[in-house]
């Protein structure tokens, strides 16, 4: 099964005001394990980022002047994305920006199925915080990087949260046998020459019996003698 983790950053909150998306970041997930490949792009917008979201990503409108604008970014996104799963934070918001540049582009919405993580942690955890850096702390994962916001710190991020919620982080595991047991083989100890048996007389065991009798009960009386 395989899973994309998505995020954007935008110029702003809302693209029915005309806001456009500035980054995109996309983690690769199979079967709830990353496979280490990502996407990450800029865009150039056609509008400033406003005085509130500069506070947040840390990303200049200079900087985003020097970049491809969505249009000539989206086949890549589609490509890396395909049909599969996303799972996104607030997925109303990222997938309302993502639908909005494809249709400006004339390009139809996403059909992808949407996994939206808020939804998901509220669920599992029974609370009603569920931004990320609250899930973060959560299950303590390190935040030291997250000077600002970014697509894919936050793509990254999102994708240690996810698998948390779906019961912690897993791993790929070789499973190709490393070693065969033959079942023919004797089973006597290896070291059976080393060991001395040591024999009980008669007498030894009437002892241990009459000390037994002595202790309120006893482990001992669990064995045959």
């Amino acid at each position: 099964m395989r899973e994309v983790v998505i995020d954007t950053e935008t110029t702003g909150l809302s693209f029915k005001s005309g806001d456009r998306i500035i980054e995109v970041g996309c983690v690769e997930l199979k079967n709830h394990v990353p496979t280490g490949k990502t996407l990450q792009f800029y865009c150039k917008p056609d509008k400033e980022i406003s005085d509130g979201a500069k506070k947040i990503v840390g990303i200049s409108d200079d900087f985003l002047k020097k970049q491809k604008t969505f249009e000539e970014n989206h086949k890549l996104f589609l490509d890396f994305i395909k049909e599969d799963i996303l799972i996104i934070h607030n997925s109303e918001f990222d997938i309302g920006f993502i639908n909005n540049e494809l249709s400006l582009i004339g390009i139809t919405p996403l059909k992808n199925p949407v996994v939206d993580t808020v939804s998901l942690a509220r669920e599992v955890l029974n609370t009603r915080i569920a931004n990320l850096d609250y899930l973060c702390r959560r299950f303590d994962i390190d935040l030291s990087d997250r000077s600002f916001h970014g697509a894919l710190l936050d793509s990254q991020l999102l994708a240690s949260v996810y698998l948390e919620l779906r019961g912690g982080k897993q791993f790929s595991m070789k499973l190709d046998p490393v070693f065969t047991i033959d079942t023919n083989s004797p089973t006597n100890n290896i070291n059976e020459e080393k060991t001395k048996k040591i024999i009980l007389s008669a007498e030894d065991i009437s002892s241990h019996k009459e000390m037994l009798k002595k202790i309120k009960n006893p482990i001992w009386n669990k064995f045959n003698y």
